[in-house]
């Protein structure tokens, strides 16, 4: 079977997704069509609509694109039937119900940002990090009825260094999914259509799947009662978005909260309450369950994001302050 043979629908949403798009589209495989979230409302009164990333992609591509509210919408099957695809990929996009993922002749593959079976759900580059691991990856596989499940069909692990935030691993987490999916289309036609896969099977060290669920705000607020490693990784994991926060009560009473980028873990104690700031030497510490972190770049509600240095520079009584 030969690429030509190929009729590709390419389905995903954010930035991440057009990581592979794009290298589809470079690499002369051929996508007849893209579906894509609908737009969505932005701005302070909601008034403008903003296409997602894959959408704009698609459209200066003169790749046609599909915008379903709902996945089961009849009209939406029909338009996706008229591209007549053999195999459809898809990156950080919805569940999709069996009558689309069942469709192409040789199936329906999923290029997720872990590696599976740990890390099943929507921020897995957020949660590998929070969890302090030293390596994730990127496995492509292929859907069926269960989120995350499918059968495996090829994986490429890579190593989180131990300062590396959300943003350094979204790019290259991005980077080797999109090759990764272009090894596996050479997979599906080398192999007719079959290439060998394997059930998604937990290490016998390992005891219970690491899940990744969506995050929410209440999920990204600091727990200072935790040690200086894990506060660290907790930061780290979601910078920059969604961001790491804390409610903070100033010198004079009032709550402000703060977002925090960048920080780094001590192990000294210097001797001060849970939650509380202190400065020594130009530089801003907060106090943990366990250790110490370094505060390196932060945000108040209202202000923009600044070094440690130029937050000290203007604000004053920070050792008053107590972050809760």
């Amino acid at each position: 079977m030969n690429k030509s043979d190929l009729r590709i629908v390419f389905m995903g949403t954010p930035e991440f997704a057009v990581g592979t798009l794009r290298a589809l589209v470079e690499n002369d495989y051929p996508v007849v069509g893209v579906v894509t979230q609908p737009d969505r409302p932005v701005g302070r009164h909601g008034n403008t609509l903003q296409p997602p990333a894959v959408k704009q992609y698609a459209l200066e591509h003169s790749i046609p694109v599909l915008q379903p509210e709902k996945m089961k919408d009849e009209g939406f099957l029909e338009q996706l039937r008229a591209w007549q695809p053999n195999l459809q990929v898809v990156v950080a996009f919805r569940m999709l119900p069996e009558v689309v993922w069942a469709l192409p002749k040789y199936g329906t593959f999923n290029v997720h940002a872990s590696l599976l079976p740990r890390y099943r759900g929507a921020a897995p580059i957020n949660w590998a990090i929070i969890n302090g691991e030293t390596q994730t990856g990127v496995t492509t596989f292929f859907l069926d009825h269960e989120i995350d499940t499918g059968r495996i069909i090829l994986q490429q692990a890579l190593p989180i260094p131990p300062q590396a935030d959300v943003e350094t691993m979204y790019n290259r987490l991005m980077d080797e999914g999109a090759q990764l999916a272009l090894r596996t289309i050479d997979s599906v036609l080398q192999h007719n259509g079959c290439p060998p896969t394997r059930e998604q099977q937990m290490p016998v060290e390992e005891t219970a799947l690491t899940a990744a669920p969506k995050l929410f705000k209440e999920t990204c607020r600091i727990d200072w009662q935790r040690t200086a490693t894990q506060v660290h990784n907790f930061i780290r994991g979601l910078s920059p978005i969604p961001g790491a926060w804390t409610q903070a009560m100033m010198h004079n009473g009032q709550p402000v909260t703060i977002k925090i980028y960048r920080a780094r873990a001590m192990d000294e104690d210097l001797g001060a309450e849970t939650g509380r700031l202190s400065v020594e030497s130009g530089r801003l510490f907060a106090a943990c369950g366990e250790g110490t972190i370094e505060i390196l770049e932060l945000q108040l509600s209202g202000k923009r994001r600044m070094t440690a240095r130029d937050f000290l520079n203007g604000t004053r009584d920070i050792e008053e302050w107590r972050m809760e």
